[in-house]
């Protein structure tokens, strides 16, 4: 019924949990991380487990509607979530929910992190919304995330914490890893009294750069690929290898286009 590497998925969950409990990300059971594995099924953190003692057999596999079909431990209700992120973008193949405290800072003010600080956020994030108070565990909190999705791929929920989407896991974190560093210089640069942007003349030239690089959702999106490889409007004859070699290019282009700023 699932995909033949669910196994190295559920090894990719728990690094993942090991990682945000480590950098403070997470308290206790805070957060919840997921992974679309085809179109049917979802790989999720289960309620009630530190992120930071994650094992492969705790995982469960639910359905598009939210049905557990498998695992011993129960599913986080905040799963309802990450549904709703799957069913807006066909490219987004995991979704990384957290509370960094920068950004969970930045949500609970009321503030979004839409201030162009510096080329490398603006390039790898763009612009980051706030999304409404909505009540934790309902269908509510998806729908408030529902009118940036199209546009954006990391999002303060207010009074709440931050989220992630990504083609793979890896890409889920790393976004959220790079929107608390973002909100942590921000915060800094306000407290020392100024937070100087980017001119909008030069916004341009950084937003060409996120669509060159392939890092803004594509329109034309037909499908996803399960698991943690996710290309964009594929035919069903594009292998494994190929996809590789995709998400590798994108990554090698944006550090080469880093380097030079």
């Amino acid at each position: 019924m699932f995909e033949k590497n669910q196994t190295e998925l559920r090894k990719d969950i728990c690094e993942i949990g090991r990682r945000v409990w480590q950098r403070g990300y997470v308290a206790y059971n805070d957060g919840n991380i997921s992974i679309r594995l085809n179109k049917d099924f979802v790989l999720a953190t289960p309620t009630g487990v530190s992120k930071g003692f994650l094992s492969p057999d705790m995982l469960v596999v639910v359905d598009m509607d939210g049905k557990q079909v498998d695992g011993h431990l129960k599913v986080s209700s905040e799963i309802l979530m990450h549904l709703a992120m799957y069913r807006e973008r066909c490219d987004i193949a995991s979704v990384v929910h957290a509370h960094p405290v920068y950004c969970t800072g930045f949500a609970v003010a009321g503030e979004a992190l839409d201030r162009p600080t510096l080329p490398e956020f603006v390039v790898a994030l763009g612009d980051v919304p706030l999304a409404p108070y909505a009540p934790p565990s309902t269908p509510l909190l998806g729908e408030s995330v529902k009118p940036y999705i199209k546009d954006h791929d990391v999002f303060l929920l207010a009074n709440h914490g931050a989220l992630a989407i990504g083609q793979d896991v890896y890409q889920a974190y790393h976004r959220m890893e790079t929107l608390e560093q973002s909100a942590q210089i921000s915060f800094i640069a306000r407290m020392l009294g100024r937070e100087n942007v980017i001119a909008p003349s030069e916004l341009d030239h950084l937003q060409n750069m996120r669509q060159t690089m392939g890092l803004t959702y594509p329109r034309d999106c037909l499908t996803f690929a399960p698991g943690s490889k996710s290309p964009v409007n594929r035919s069903d004859d594009v292998n494994e290898a190929t996809v590789e070699a995709m998400v590798r290019k994108v990554a090698e282009r944006l550090i080469q286009e880093m380097n030079r700023g």
